[in-house]
């Protein structure tokens, strides 16, 4: 018996997991926490639907926490295998992973004192020292080598330009029938001539299978500059007397926004000192970004011989404490905002969003997909009204989408890859998109040759 069961990303951009059993082994790839609405992020409380204790390992393809936030809980429910991973990874997990353990301890003790959780007694999901646990079990691999994580079955990273680290995964094993297959999956694929990182790499042996993720298959990203529509916005903005609140991701699309504003301050359109990181996390990630001198691209390591780096720990304002955020709020000059979290559910961002978002002055600028059910989903569909620790806040801010700014390759950008592949695959399965993009990325993928695409849903298993 070997086969391969679907169990997160299925229908949704969050919540990646996958199941591979043979014989005798099982392994994990990605191990994500669901987020978007109540019902959604419910699924991460529900018991594994595999036993922890008997998987052989997981396999981690980057350090955001819509694959790697359930890690935590997995090694509290009993797994003890090693968890593989780029080395880039590593450093990052730890820091999304603990921040996370805290926050989710933060905010069972906020809900608790203010009574707005639907919990008697609310809990954290799991703690920072679950979370240093699963960090424990971490082992980093290099790019492009084959290694053989367990008799028989082979593993081979490379670069998929999304995140700092972040890997498409090939494995190589034997099927049910004793032949051998090599199945690859994606992870979250990156953009093309995006600052700081590599490019997106092929795998490199034509899979037999390909899991290929789709978040913005239906779509094609705008063609502005990144640079000419940050400007446009904080021009249009700082005119008006408001602020620029950015949720930002704290790894990776921060240290892009950063890249991008420290070329507006270059050409003059801002000044250092009206720009702000209020993310803890995120000025941490900037530190292991700023040290990760091999993953970057050629233009960035220019910069860095220059003396020129936007990632610089004295490149605009870093509010570390919790004072230093409060006081972003009774600033009354403009300001350009850079807070976590992404999707504008938690973090720091919230406080802001909560002062700023009754100004009509002010922009609340989103650069990233925004998932099905979160607050940052309600605001770009056109919400009057959004629920912030139980109150119901009037949205007067102008709200602006950049998707150039998207970490996440578009439909274009899916296909090139599928076309750089050694050859198409011979099974093709979807996953990490919402089903109008799955369906819509399918049909293009058919045009292009590809066999017709399956889209998985929670539960779903196949062959090896």
């Amino acid at each position: 018996m070997a086969q391969v069961t679907f169990l997160g990303a299925c229908g949704t951009v969050t919540g990646s997991a996958t199941l591979l059993e043979w014989s005798d082994r099982r392994l994990l790839v990605d191990c994500g926490m669901f987020q978007g609405d109540d019902e959604l992020e419910a699924r991460n409380r529900r018991p594994f639907p595999f036993d922890p204790a008997r998987l052989d390992g997981v396999i981690l393809t980057h350090a955001h926490l819509d694959h790697s936030g359930l890690l935590p809980r997995l090694v509290a429910a009993g797994f003890r295998g090693p968890i593989w991973c780029s080395k880039a990874t590593r450093p990052l997990a730890r820091l999304v992973l603990e921040d996370a353990g805290e926050l989710q301890e933060e905010e069972a003790r906020y809900a608790a004192k203010k009574g707005y959780s639907r919990y008697a007694e609310p809990r954290p999901l799991f703690t920072a020292a679950d979370a240093k646990a699963a960090l424990e079990r971490f082992e980093p691999l290099p790019f492009h080598e084959w290694r053989e994580l367990a008799p028989g079955i082979e593993i081979r990273l490379a670069r998929a330009g999304h995140l700092l680290g972040a890997a498409t995964v090939e494995i190589s094993a034997k099927g049910g029938d004793g032949a051998r297959r090599t199945w690859c999956f994606s992870g979250d694929v990156g953009r093309w001539d995006a600052p700081i990182l590599e490019d997106p790499e092929p795998p490199e042996r034509a899979p037999d299978a390909l899991v290929l993720e789709s978040t913005y298959g239906d779509r094609a990203h705008a063609d502005e500059d990144p640079v000419e529509g940050l400007g446009r916005v904080i021009r249009a903005t700082f005119e008006r007397g408001g602020s620029v609140v950015i949720p930002a991701f704290a790894l990776g699309r921060t240290q892009e926004l950063l890249y991008h504003l420290a070329t507006l301050v270059e050409a003059g359109v801002l000044a250092e000192s009206a720009v702000f990181t209020d993310s803890p996390m995120a000025i941490r990630a900037t530190e292991i970004y700023r040290q990760a001198q091999p993953e970057f691209d050629e233009e960035l390591r220019e910069r860095v011989r220059r003396g020129e780096s936007p990632l610089a720990a004295d490149r605009f304002q870093r509010c570390r404490t919790v004072e230093e955020s409060k006081a972003l709020n009774e600033r009354r000059e403009p300001a350009v905002i850079v807070a976590a979290s992404g999707m504008a559910n938690g973090g720091r961002v919230v406080h802001h969003l909560l002062r700023r978002l009754p100004d009509p002055r002010s922009t609340i600028l989103f650069v990233g997909f925004q998932a099905a059910g979160t607050r940052g989903r309600a605001l770009v569909d056109g919400a009057d009204t959004v629920s912030i620790h139980g109150r119901r806040v009037a949205v007067a801010a102008r709200i602006e989408t950049l998707a150039g700014l998207s970490a996440h390759a578009d439909r274009r950008e899916l296909e090139r890859w599928v076309r750089a592949l050694p050859a198409l695959p011979r099974r093709l399965f979807l996953n990490h998109g919402e089903d109008t993009a799955r369906k819509a990325l399918a049909a293009e993928l058919t045009e292009l040759g590809a066999p017709r695409a399956a889209l998985p849903l929670s539960g779903d298993a196949v062959d090896w």
